[in-house]
């Protein structure tokens, strides 16, 4: 089921096209990455779709509301967390969660009930008293991040959640992502200029350049259609080069080269490790390691689009 639909959305600012008829959808309950270099157009499809923007044409559905029709009840459904943090700095945490926690309408024993599970969640329950502006950048990160969940949003926009965070902050947010996709069922939207981060954590993804849709879909489909071919590194030693000519008729096997006593195979979809395996057993070839290459989302990112994400 499908809780974002984004329909044929086009924006012009003055005679710049921004958005140029942008169409996808987010399953329910996934966290789906949206990745594309700086000016794009990732900010401004953000900014409509959590109705600070008008869109010039196309439609945005959130959690079946229509974001121009019936922007309150869309909104409702949105937890939003801005590259820039949101929070007022000279005021300490628990102070913070509850003015934005009046904001969403919480109030009473449900806004305190509230408050103490996003504190927890974040880990921020024993500096929960202390004033924002002594926070480091991940716990100010982490108290963002309990702020826009306070109303148990279904859709959580997170906007560069890790910029300028500490590991041990980094590590954190990720958990936090999982357990909510898993334990409250919420669908996140990922925006990251760190490759990484999208591999570990989205399955689906929409790319965006110059604001038109560059690849949309499966991650692991999306790498395949650009490059098909991923790599096998073999370390062994006394490997001849009637045994390189052997691998090479392997099924799967596209390609063999052996340097400095490590075999790179380029494999496609039908190669089985066990077939190589059985043949340089059959050699008595003795095996050190073996370690496998896959194609980087970077690598597809750079490939599409010519540029890196900090352009």
């Amino acid at each position: 089921m499908s809780i974002i639909k984004v329909k044929n959305v086009t924006k012009r600012f003055n005679d710049k096209l921004v958005l140029d008829n942008i169409n996808y959808e987010v399953r329910e309950g996934e966290i789906f990455g949206f990745i594309g270099p700086n000016g794009a157009g990732k900010s401004t499809l953000i900014n409509i779709m959590t109705g600070l923007l008008t869109p010039d044409s196309g439609t945005i559905e959130v959690c079946g509301y229509d974001i121009l029709k019936d922007p309150i009840k869309a909104k409702k459904c949105i937890g939003y967390v801005p590259q820039e943090l949101a929070l007022m700095e000279e005021l300490n945490a628990l102070t913070n969660l509850e003015f934005f926690g009046a904001l969403y309408g919480l109030k009473g024993k449900l806004l305190k009930e509230r408050i103490e599970e996003v504190l927890k969640i974040t880990g921020l329950e024993e500096k929960k008293k202390q004033k924002v502006k002594k926070y480091s950048g991940g716990m100010k990160r982490r108290l963002n991040l309990a702020v826009s969940i306070l109303h148990h949003p279904k859709v959580l926009i997170l906007d560069e959640p890790t910029v300028g965070v500490d590991p041990q902050s980094r590590n954190h947010i990720f958990s936090f992502i999982k357990n909510i996709c898993k334990e409250w069922g919420t669908t996140v939207i990922y925006t990251s200029h760190y490759m990484e981060e999208i591999e570990e954590l989205c399955k689906n993804v929409f790319i965006i350049d110059l604001g038109k849709e560059i690849a949309y879909g499966c991650k692991n489909e999306i790498k395949s259609a650009v490059f098909s071919n991923n790599k096998v590194m073999i370390e062994a030693e006394d490997v001849s080069g009637e045994i390189i000519m052997e691998l090479s008729k392997v099924d799967g096997v596209i390609k063999v080269s052996d340097k400095d006593g490590i075999i790179t195979l380029v494999i496609n979809l039908d190669f089985k490790l066990a077939n190589v395996l059985a043949l340089l057993e059959k050699q008595n070839i003795n095996i050190k390691k073996i370690s496998y290459e896959e194609v980087k989302l970077e690598d597809v990112f750079l490939s599409l689009t010519g540029k890196t994400l900090r352009d």
